[in-house]
């Protein structure tokens, strides 16, 4: 039977898949790891949130956070798992749920109701995602960051803010 634990991490290191052990505290993992977090946090809003369209494209998000995770964590020696077509369908996904939301005349307060709480925490999580992940373009040069990964995380923090306002109307 194999363990939960293994022991490689027990000085500080981790693997990234190319098999290659960086420091634990590197700008990479600290990447990749608050994207961990984007999707821990997502969890926590699909457990509480009522409406099934947002717990469906929670789950979506969530897949595509693993690839984020992905090639966050590849060491951009190959082909990117995120593309443009990622982007097209956030963007595409932004808009459906948008548009079926009343204009926005002020600002919001979080805390409406459990779900639209949760994806407000993910919203934030994610804008530190992609701080972090700048940090990371700028401080390794073969970081393997590409422009598509960059805008699918701002376009993710967006989309929680859009699908925070949906669950909070549903809950009306």
């Amino acid at each position: 039977m194999s363990k939960v634990y293994t022991k490689t991490g027990d000085k500080g290191t981790t693997g990234l898949l190319t098999g290659e052990r960086v420091k634990k505290t590197s700008a990479r993992v600290e990447a990749y790891g608050t994207v961990d977090e984007i999707n821990s946090t997502l969890g926590l809003a699909r457990a509480n949130c009522i409406n099934q369209e947002v717990k469906e494209a929670i789950v979506k998000l969530q897949k595509l956070l693993m690839l984020i995770m992905a090639d966050l964590a590849s060491g951009g020696d190959k082909e990117q798992y995120v593309t443009n077509d990622h982007v097209l369908t956030l963007e595409q996904m932004i808009d459906e749920f948008d548009a079926k939301l009343p204009p926005l005349k002020s600002f919001i307060i979080p805390g409406d109701t459990p779900g639209a709480a949760a994806l407000d925490l993910a919203r934030t999580v994610t804008r530190r995602a992609e701080r972090q992940t700048l940090r990371f373009k700028e401080a390794e040069t073969d970081a393997g960051v590409t422009e598509h990964l960059l805008i699918s995380l701002n376009r993710l923090s967006d989309f929680c803010f859009v699908l925070s306002r949906f669950e909070a109307e549903s809950a009306k």
